[in-house]
């Protein structure tokens, strides 16, 4: 027979049956759920794959950037991308030259303001090209003001082309003013993080440093933005497509009929004056070379058009050339050839 529980033993399985099921719960949850220790200084540090963002963005920007200044200032330019870092607000103030150029410039629509420094030794070759010189640097001095106001549309052309890197994540940067040493060190505390992006900029006469320093922290959000962005995969539409095309169709550049290339003896030269008939190492009847952006493109014969001279291709043209000499030029995208 067996053995009857009492009511006091029905209450001891009961809780011994409550208190195990709580131990489980617990030790669950803290394997779940481990704690760790959170270091406040982290606070708006960029990570690795941010920070290779902010790279790309920043090369593709100093590339357009290099196009766009040096067809404006009619004179060779090369731009490039040097280094990307988080420093204390205190530190960039250590780093900068004196005299400087050096504005704020607003981040919309984050509300933050952001910081662009153009060394002299850049900012002066560059005026005096405008002026008509030849781009050599001066000695450090302060600008006057009719080289501040050029000096100006040069950083804000600079501001465009950092709103066209930097559109795909909807960050806008607006030229605010230049400011002064005092105002530059009342703009952020001296412990703040912030990101300073450097470039090396090359003239002929002379070269020189762009710095920009943004706010880390206000920047989190639009990096994250900023790398799932780049993971997907760029489409555009067939609207875009035919519009691109539209543009390029308009593109112009340089284009000669011309013989192929030969070798002559330097006495030939020499004697060359008016009237003289210089035999070529060509047959009669050699065709011509149409180059476009200095690659061959086809073969042709100069024909005349009306009252224009022409070229008659013979044979195919070859596609890949022209997208080379596109490209040569300074146009990304390319277009097939039919």
């Amino acid at each position: 027979m067996g053995k009857q529980l009492g009511q006091g033993d029905i209450d001891a399985l009961f809780a011994a049956a409550g208190a195990a099921n709580a131990s489980e719960q617990v030790e669950g949850a803290e394997a779940e759920v481990p704690l760790e220790q959170y270091d406040f200084s982290s606070a708006g540090q960029i990570s690795n794959d941010q920070m290779r963002a902010i790279s790309s963005v920043n090369d593709l920007f100093a590339r357009n950037l290099m196009h766009t200044l040096g067809a404006w200032l009619r004179t060779p330019f090369k731009m490039k991308l040097v280094a990307g870092e988080q420093l204390p607000f205190s530190e960039f103030l250590e780093r900068l030259s004196s005299p400087n150029y050096i504005c704020s410039i607003r981040l919309e629509p984050l509300g933050a303001v952001g910081l662009l420094e153009l060394e002299l030794a850049l900012a002066s070759p560059i005026v005096d090209v405008l002026l008509g010189g030849v781009g050599r640097a001066w000695p450090a001095r302060e600008l006057t003001d009719i080289e501040d106001a050029i000096l100006t549309s040069v950083v804000q052309m600079t501001v465009k082309e950092l709103n066209l890197a930097w559109q795909s994540v909807g960050l806008e940067f607006v030229f605010e003013k230049r400011e002064t040493d005092a105002a530059v060190a009342r703009l952020l505390t001296s412990g703040e993080k912030t990101l300073c992006v450097s470039f090396e900029a090359r003239m002929p006469e002379a070269q020189g440093a762009m710095n920009i320093c943004l706010p880390a922290v206000v920047l989190n959000a639009i990096l994250r933005r900023l790398i799932s962005e780049g993971d997907r995969p760029k489409r555009r539409s067939k609207e875009a497509q035919a519009r691109m095309r539209e543009l390029l169709a308009e593109v112009k550049f340089g284009t000669a009929l011309q013989f192929p290339s030969m070798r002559l003896k330097a006495s030939e030269l020499a004697a060359l004056e008016p009237g003289t008939v210089l035999r070529l190492p060509l047959a009669k009847h050699s065709i011509s070379e149409l180059r476009v952006g200095g690659l061959q493109l086809g073969r042709a014969h100069p024909v005349r058009t009306g009252e224009h001279r022409g070229a008659q291709l013979e044979g195919d043209i070859d596609g890949e050339i022209l997208n080379d000499a596109l490209e040569s030029q300074g146009v990304v995208e390319t277009m097939s050839v039919n």
